[in-house]
């Protein structure tokens, strides 16, 4: 292998194929090491315009039901639970957003969430 093939590889990659391979051997059935489902870091997106912010979240083999948003006007969290993993991913908006515009829509392991952007500040009245 040259050293440059290396740099495109997961570094563990070729350790958890190791580890499956001998605990295949160990009890003789089909042991299967996903490292790249929920559980995991999912990806998640964020985007901003100038009236709204967007967040894309991969959730690949969540249910619907087992999906929980909760917001503050600067983080979102996303909790999710699949048979084989939970995870808690929390992401910071870029600008404050008014939380109680969320609007959420979850099709084929994708989940979006959009926000109206709000003033950071609010005006005082004397």
């Amino acid at each position: 292998m040259r050293p440059d093939d290396r740099d495109d590889r997961d570094p563990f990659g070729d350790i958890f194929d190791e580890i499956e391979r001998m605990m295949n051997d160990m009890v003789g059935g089909d042991v299967n090491i996903q490292t790249d489902t929920v559980g995991s870091d999912p990806h998640v997106s964020v985007y901003e315009d100038e009236d709204r912010v967007r967040v894309v979240a991969d959730l690949p083999g969540v249910d619907k039901d087992a999906i929980d948003l909760t917001c503050d006007g600067q983080r979102l969290t996303i909790d999710a639970a699949s048979d084989r993993r939970e995870t808690t991913e929390r992401v910071q908006l870029p600008v404050r957003v008014d939380e109680r515009s969320a609007n959420a829509t979850y099709n084929n392991g994708i989940l979006e969430v959009v926000f109206e952007r709000t003033d950071a500040s609010a005006d005082i009245d004397l």
